[in-house]
């Protein structure tokens, strides 16, 4: 230890205003111990006896996230880690590995009253450098949280808006190739002579077809059956690309009655070219249903977007309906729901009440919580949300079936850093977040979970 004396101590920022004599103390009973690179100090999970001043080198403080190691700190020259004087801290909470070459001085517990009677001043500058290092490091760690939550909602929602992307871009292209036809139909169509009223009685075919929304309830076995019989009168009639046309046909909702009176109306007279035009007027209609409804999808889901993150709106609070971001946040989480076959059953009254939050801090509450029911039920399992006044209250129930809670977490759930998910699943930090956001509108929150039920329980106040 000789290299590392008390004048040695003083030239740390940490120790610079703590007396030689002091430090003299420290180092007659605690140890130097020196690490090679990639050598490990401590793993998750150990029992931590030891505080740890690094004297040179530099450590490096790692958690499994997503099944990867990440390092969250680097503990350098002059700084400390492990269990200090007042701490309740009983194992590692991660891996700490050096990244060179590093000596440590190493204190252990047992001394730590006798620092206490020895330097009132360093035992306070060690808990003063650890609550800021902590306070840092939560921040850091409620930060990955978010960054994480927003991966999740992010690979979902790219999922949700490439469905209807797709329809567009095909629907498209599909339109684009039937609008190239139309000059040679609109050829065939000129050199027809057929009166108004006929065209006026093939538009009421045509128009009575698109108020049905062009859909055809059929089974596909009674499909099947119904474009044979459509190919088969078609091909009497003389008619060119039967299958094709009868294809339309059926998926529009014409039946064979529908072309006998299209026969009549014409009376055998250009049924070939009326059936093609027919058919082409159909295809064209319901490609741009199909733009349209993939269109309004799109937007239905930006506006999920808007309201869950709260966009374009002030952060302060304000009285707001949490039926809104209870639902803009199912919808950004229902590709998850879809993936597991979940299903999700809702209970709000008509007249539900608002009350005043912060909005985009509770869409946080909602998506760990409804996050968390995901992870924690089967697949197919039921997703139950209700809320009602009670009294001077709004209450807010988010329900699973899932495998419950353990009996020895709860009441650790709302710690920071606790979590029952698998290693890489979960950094502990989601219910925590819940929690101080509740705290935060004077709301309460409460748990009650068994095998097959878990029920999250929020009141907000109403006045």
């Amino acid at each position: 230890m000789a290299r590392f004396d008390a004048d040695y101590l003083k030239t740390l920022p940490i120790f610079s205003q703590i007396s030689k004599e002091h430090l003299q103390w420290l180092l007659s009973v605690a140890e130097v111990r020196e690490l090679q690179a990639g050598e490990l100090l401590f793993d998750k999970g150990e029992p931590i006896y030891h505080m740890y001043l690094v004297l040179e080198g530099q450590l490096d403080q790692s958690l499994v996230t997503n099944g990867q190691q990440r390092v969250v700190l680097n503990v350098k020259k002059g700084e400390v880690t492990g269990l200090l004087p007042f701490s309740r801290l009983k194992v590692t909470g991660g891996r700490s590995v050096a990244h060179v070459p590093t000596s440590l001085l190493c204190l252990h517990q047992r001394h730590f009253p006798e620092m206490e009677q020895v330097s009132q001043e360093m035992t306070q500058q060690l808990v003063a450098l650890m609550t800021d290092r902590v306070r840092e490091f939560t921040r850091s760690e409620q930060q990955q949280e978010k960054l994480l939550a927003l991966g999740k909602l992010s690979a979902g929602l790219a999922h949700e808006l490439n469905n209807p992307a797709s329809v567009i871009v095909r629907s498209s292209t599909e339109l684009l190739r039937m609008n190239h036809t139309v000059p040679d139909k609109f050829k065939r169509i000129l050199t027809m002579r057929i009166t108004p009223a006929q065209v006026d009685e093939i538009n009421d075919v045509l128009f009575s077809k698109i108020e049905d929304g062009l859909q055809s309830n059929l089974s596909m076995l009674e499909r099947s059956s119904l474009e044979e019989e459509l190919i088969d009168w078609m091909e009497d009639k003389g008619v060119e690309d039967s299958y094709k046309l009868a294809e339309t046909f059926v998926a529009s909702g014409l039946q064979l009655a529908d072309l006998d009176k299209i026969s009549a109306i014409l009376k055998g007279k250009y049924l070939a070219e009326v059936l093609e035009w027919l058919s082409n007027t159909l295809e064209t209609e319901r490609v741009i249903c199909d733009i349209q409804a993939a269109s309004k999808r799109i937007s239905e889901l930006v506006n999920a977007v808007k309201a869950y993150s709260h966009m374009d709106r002030g952060q302060e609070k304000e009285k707001t309906n949490i039926l809104g971001g209870i639902k803009s946040t199912l919808t950004m989480l229902t590709h998850k729901l879809k993936e597991k076959k979940i299903r999700v059953e809702q209970h709000f009254p008509p007249d539900l009440p608002a009350v005043h939050a912060y909005v985009g801090e509770l869409n946080q509450v909602w998506t760990n919580l409804i996050d968390n029911a995901i992870d924690a039920m089967p697949e197919g399992g039921t997703l139950t949300i209700s809320a009602g006044q009670e009294n001077e209250y709004l209450a807010v129930r988010i329900a699973d079936n899932g495998s419950g809670i353990p009996p020895e977490a709860m009441p650790h759930i709302f710690e920071p850093f606790y979590t029952t998910k698998p290693i890489g699943h979960g950094t502990g930090l989601g219910l925590d977040i819940v929690h101080k956001i509740v705290m935060h509108h004077g709301a309460t929150i409460k748990v009650n979970s068994k095998p097959g039920e878990t029920v999250f329980e929020l009141c907000f106040s109403l006045d």
